[in-house]
């Protein structure tokens, strides 16, 4: 439940504002806003370096942002009385490299977080991860192990290990960009069913007509900041901004 006292933003499920983050004397994001509604797929794109990874840690504190606020549900992210532990909880979050332990088979890697975080029994979680290898498309692959899937569905399971845990949102941080290009679509297709489920996403991605098809908001980012923000008819269309325009010539898709 959203926490009362929040006004007229109550109605964003994650709401980033004015976040930083420097390393040194390096700033990698200079005051970024980020407003997700519950049920949307927001798009995170920009060139490399640009930030937006940087920024989806941020907002698990995978990275402690250097400034600005953070909330999610309404609750602040960054204030020391916040379980951080039971929040990430609430967070999903899919990385690019699948981050799967070799030597468990599908089910083990999806049934791990349910019996370590959420400390449900062998038997039940089993079950749970069972249901969420289904949600993938997986359920036939539940005893192969990492070595023995393709990278797509490494990337599934990954994503149905997230999904266990019952998010309210699920971060993806660049989810394709490690496959071959001939399994990127399976993973696409995984993540529109759960778009048309209702589950709120935050992708950073280089998939520009994924975006441009599925987006309900798309944001283009360089240099640490939030240079142009839209709907994606708007930012793929008719960018108003000369950078966002140079961007989208040099990128396929």
């Amino acid at each position: 439940m959203l926490s009362a006292g929040l006004g007229p933003t109550a109605s964003y499920l994650l709401e980033a504002r004015g976040v930083r983050k420097s390393y040194g004397t390096s700033e990698v994001l200079r005051g970024v806003d980020l407003l997700v509604s519950p049920g949307e797929m927001v798009f995170l794109i920009g060139p490399s370096g640009s930030g937006k990874s940087t920024l989806l840690r941020c907002c698990n504190r995978l990275e402690e942002p250097t400034g600005g606020s953070i909330r999610v549900g309404g609750i602040d992210l960054l204030s020391p009385k916040t379980d951080i532990n039971k929040m990430r909880r609430e967070i999903g979050m899919v990385f690019q490299s699948f981050n799967l332990y070799p030597h468990m088979t599908a089910l083990g890697n999806v049934a791990l977080a349910l019996r370590k975080v959420m400390k449900k029994g062998r038997q039940e979680a089993e079950n749970v991860a069972r249901e969420n290898l289904a949600r993938v498309g997986l359920a036939d692959k539940a005893r192969a192990y990492p070595a023995e899937l393709s990278g797509g569905q490494q990337q599934r399971v990954a994503i149905a290990r997230a999904l266990a845990l019952d998010p309210r949102i699920i971060l993806l941080d660049e989810p394709t960009s490690a496959l071959d290009p001939e399994l990127v679509g399976s993973v696409l297709s995984v993540l529109r069913d759960l778009r048309q489920s209702g589950m709120t996403m935050v992708v950073a991605s280089h998939e520009m007509r994924f975006a441009r098809e599925a987006a309900d908001k798309v944001l283009f980012l360089d240099a640490g900041l939030v240079v142009e923000e839209g709907a994606p008819e708007e930012i793929f269309a008719r960018p108003k901004e000369e950078r966002t325009q140079r961007f989208l010539r040099d990128v396929p898709g």
